[in-house]
């Protein structure tokens, strides 16, 4: 039983550990930001029919959108190269195509 516990954790730090780190992904200057969520944001977020995210209330601008994807969370890694225009494209799609949770 103790063996199977310590695997358990084991992999769960594994897991943990492989969320948060950070993507180096750099989007082109001119990927739309419907290209650069399908090319990584689907890889974690699967969108629904009508949203491609639900966003929570302090989640709901620009600018929180382009702050999380930047640092990341403990669950989502950063992707601090998504910026500038591309980052201000990617955040207009995901709140012009998301509902609220």
């Amino acid at each position: 039983m103790k063996k199977i516990s310590v695997i358990l954790v084991s992999c769960a730090l594994i897991t943990l550990a492989g969320c948060s780190k950070t993507d180096t992904y750099t989007p082109s200057s001119t990927i739309s930001g419907e290209e650069i969520f399908n090319l990584n944001c689907t890889k974690c977020h699967k969108p629904e029919v009508d949203a491609v995210i639900r966003l929570s209330s302090n989640k709901a601008s620009k600018e929180a959108i382009l702050k999380q994807i930047q640092s990341g969370s403990m669950s989502m890694p950063a992707f601090p190269n998504i910026k500038g225009e591309s980052g201000e494209r990617l955040a207009k799609y995901i709140l012009e195509n998301s509902k609220p949770k």
